[in-house]
């Protein structure tokens, strides 16, 4: 699967069917409510990010306009570890969530961290199914979004996760685009990467049911000033640098999105129209190596992800990095590395 590489637009005031549809409250004495799913192991920053923006939103505003939960997907414990170790006693479980009437929740958003697991929770896909029956916005922090492709409820749309869960989106998920982009919005499905795209991911939907004037009150207090200026976040790609110049940029995005079947140098060069001794210069200008090295060590990079974060064998992650012998690349591998993949597996199982 190849990571899209087109822009998404965050938030727009039409009524367009691909942006976020949540209800407006301006008129509604019930404040917009908020859940939380903390992960084991989720980002504290990330989660405080989000919260944050809430509590900010309603002290900046003469009435309470959101209210927000925090939930556990264990039913027999309240108790969820955050990355920094600190215990937090979560308000609910999955079970005790109102789905209806008083109190129900408006948007579910599922707080994932670097250490939070990636299996599936079988007992939170079926909570989740439930949840998009009844309409509920659901969203994902970091990681997080995972949980909803379990649950069948991200195929054929955009979503935003950590990079380092990439290629595990990649190869367990392949009706899921994973974007580039660092926060997506779109309709009924919210999702970002990483702390601060959480924090912008908030604005951008108190912006959708409050207005830009509570927007930029909340900034002011939260001082969140860096944001491209065309109003999108970009996630930031192995090597990518916005001095490279534009050819680089464009054979180094073609690099990452093709793996599996590794592009020729000289294929790459008639791309951007350029030579092969011109890319080989321009690589040893900006990256002070190789074209070869740095395709070869994209590819080992993903495939001890894949090592790491999935079940597939050493053949078959040999297979998915573009390695036509696995002795081949457990050589190469070992050679970058230190270790051979087996040992790699091992590890990642004990």
């Amino acid at each position: 699967m190849i990571i899209t590489q087109q822009k998404h637009l965050l938030i727009s005031p039409t009524t367009d069917s691909k942006h976020v549809a949540l209800p407006t409250r301006e008129r509604m004495h019930n404040p917009l409510s908020v859940g939380f799913i903390l992960a084991d192991n989720f980002s504290m920053l990330a989660f405080t990010a989000a919260a944050d923006t809430l509590v900010t939103a309603n002290l900046v505003n003469v009435n309470e306009l959101y209210s927000h939960q925090t939930i556990s997907a264990d039913a027999n414990n309240y108790s969820v570890i955050s990355d920094l170790g600190i215990e937090v006693s979560a308000q609910l479980t999955l079970e005790q969530i109102p789905m209806e009437g008083k109190g129900a929740l408006d948007i579910l958003i599922i707080c994932g961290g670097f250490r939070s697991p990636l299996h599936e929770n079988t007992r939170l896909s079926a909570f989740l199914k439930v949840a998009n029956k009844k309409g509920i916005t659901l969203g994902g922090i970091w990681n997080g979004a995972v949980h909803l492709a379990h649950a069948g409820l991200l195929n054929n749309c955009d979503c935003a996760v950590h990079p380092d869960s990439h290629a595990f989106i990649q190869e367990h998920f392949s009706q899921v685009t994973l974007s580039t982009s660092a926060l997506i919005i779109e309709d009924k499905r919210i999702s970002c990467a990483t702390p601060s795209s959480a924090l912008q991911m908030m604005l951008k939907l108190i912006e959708k049911t409050q207005g830009s004037d509570l927007v930029l009150a909340i900034r002011d207090i939260l001082s969140c000033d860096r944001i491209a200026e065309d109003g999108e976040l970009v996630l930031a790609q192995p090597g990518d640098n916005p001095a490279f110049p534009n050819a680089l940029r464009s054979v180094l995005e073609l690099m990452r999105s093709n793996l599996e079947e590794p592009i020729h140098l000289d294929e790459l060069a008639s791309f951007v129209s350029m030579s092969r001794r011109q890319i080989e210069r321009m690589f040893q200008t900006y990256l002070d190596t190789t074209p070869y090295r740095y395709y070869l060590e994209l590819r080992l990079t993903y495939a001890k992800r894949l090592l790491e974060q999935s079940s597939y064998s050493i053949i078959a992650v040999s297979v998915a990095c573009g390695f036509l012998s696995t002795s081949h690349f457990s050589h190469c591998f070992k050679k970058y590395y230190g270790f051979s993949p087996s040992i790699a597996r091992q590890q990642t199982n004990q």
